[in-house]
């Protein structure tokens, strides 16, 4: 694995080059992975992989036109011959008004932010498989498992550098560690699948594998014998599990692309209350060994933690360069880019703030309504808000967790469901995107 500095020089270099061949303007992303995973079934061995990849992207612009090139091949022959490939596609292209570079006054000056991304740990085959034989162990030990899926386990390093000709050049490592189980319980013909998994920048950082694995049987045990529900209007609690889900279909409707493209069903509502006002989202690029944490984002801009939602206000859109030049805004720093291509937007790590009110109150307030822990399916409408998926979950009557469920389907719009939101007081730090347990009251929830 390459240290910041050989990144660095990798991207400053090719930016070079394209600067000399004519471009008026480039950029340049490097990124290399090494990475391993171990997979286990029935307490066998079942596979092992190991992968390592190096990769450069060039992007060039020729007044207001622009191309984008990447390669795996960094000899000096394959990087001169793709600034030449890049600069006559580039010439080729058609104008785009939008396009080029972040404001060169905006770029990240000085030392990045220290964040913690990299354990500097060489996982080992053996150890990997040990971990995931310990987690399907514990999840074929609850009773009432019947089957195994198998379980994995994986460990990766990456380094990630930038480079762009007015003056940015900057690079990060991180490791990354998963663990995961998957079994089925219940009698033939009748089974019932459920998982449980983990990751985490650090090693150490990892639930035991015990904890998982018994996490996934208990819950696969759980949904044996799901009960019919008859059709109507209900409350809707959603599971930590998938209430982040949620908060992605927010985000998908304030990046830019989706609101220069007038295909947001947020559109014109940037200053007005979307959530219920005890809602806040935050997205914070600088958590320590964060999931999704990066020191500037995909154009070499300063990232800073910012409050996306404000108790239920709207308060920015996601912006690239591209998109704030088109709306006469400026960039949020949430440019991410990958090897090919120009940059989109994503967030670092988002998460809805925790209620006030613990899981078991948002339950107990329930006369009859649905706990769903599995989402299935992509029926949402990203431009009217209209939402309609399969789900799994469970019963929920005079208060309590009951029967398991499946096969429904619940349904209504978001912008109401945004509205009618409740969050528990149970925030977790799991995933990229959190949220805590959230109620939406008067869904439309379909039976079998």
């Amino acid at each position: 694995m390459l240290t910041k500095e050989q990144a660095c020089e990798r991207v400053h270099d090719i930016v070079g080059r394209a600067r000399a061949a004519g471009a008026d303007a480039s950029d340049a992303v490097f990124a290399a992975d090494r990475s391993l995973s171990v997979s286990v079934r029935m307490g066998a061995l079942e596979d092992v992989e190991r992968s390592e990849s190096e990769e450069l992207g060039l992007r060039v612009f020729v007044g207001r036109r622009s191309a984008s090139v990447s390669t795996s091949d960094l000899s000096t022959a394959a990087l001169d011959a793709l600034v030449e490939r890049a600069i006559t596609m580039a010439r080729e292209a058609p104008e785009d008004q939008w396009a080029g570079l972040a404001p060169e006054s905006r770029l990240m000056h000085g030392a990045a932010p220290q964040l913690d991304l990299d354990d500097a740990t060489e996982a080992e085959p053996q150890a990997l498989k040990q971990r995931a034989l310990a987690a399907e162990d514990a999840a074929r030990g609850v009773s009432g498992v019947t089957n195994s899926e198998g379980a994995s386990a994986g460990a990766s390093r990456s380094m990630l550098a930038l480079a762009t000709s007015h003056g940015f050049t900057g690079a990060y490592g991180q490791s990354s560690h998963g663990l995961s189980a998957s079994v089925l319980a219940g009698p033939t013909g009748a089974m019932e699948r459920d998982h449980a998994s983990h990751s985490a920048r650090y090693a150490s950082m990892l639930e035991a594998p015990e904890v998982i694995g018994r996490r996934a049987g208990e819950c696969a045990v759980a949904r044996i014998n799901p009960a019919k529900v008859a059709s109507g209007a209900m409350p809707v609690v959603f599971d930590r599990r998938v209430s982040s889900g949620l908060v992605g279909h927010f985000l998908g409707a304030i990046a830019g692309a989706a609101i220069t493209r007038k295909t947001s069903f947020l559109l014109d509502r940037l200053g007005a209350q979307v959530f219920a006002k005890g809602v806040t989202i935050c997205d914070d690029p600088h958590r320590p060994r964060g999931l999704r944490s990066r020191p500037f984002d995909g154009e070499g801009l300063p990232v800073l933690p910012m409050k996306l939602v404000d108790e239920g206000m709207l308060e920015t859109w996601l912006l690239d360069s591209a998109s704030a030049r088109q709306l006469g805004l400026e960039p949020t720093g949430h440019a991410s880019r990958g090897i090919g291509g120009a940059p989109g937007v994503a967030p670092s790590n988002l998460y809805m703030e925790a209620g006030s009110i613990p899981p078991e109150t948002l339950v107990g307030e329930i006369n009859r309504g649905i706990l769903v822990t599995e989402l299935i399916g992509q029926g949402v409408n990203g431009v009217t808000g209209d939402y309609s998926r399969g789900a799994a979950g469970f019963l929920i009557e005079n208060g309590e967790i009951t029967r398991p469920v499946s096969e429904i389907t619940i349904a209504s719009n978001l912008k109401d469901m945004f509205l009618a939101l409740t969050p528990a007081n149970d925030l977790e730090f799991r995933f990229g995107v959190n949220a805590p347990t959230l109620r939406i009251d008067g869904m439309t929830v379909a039976g079998a």
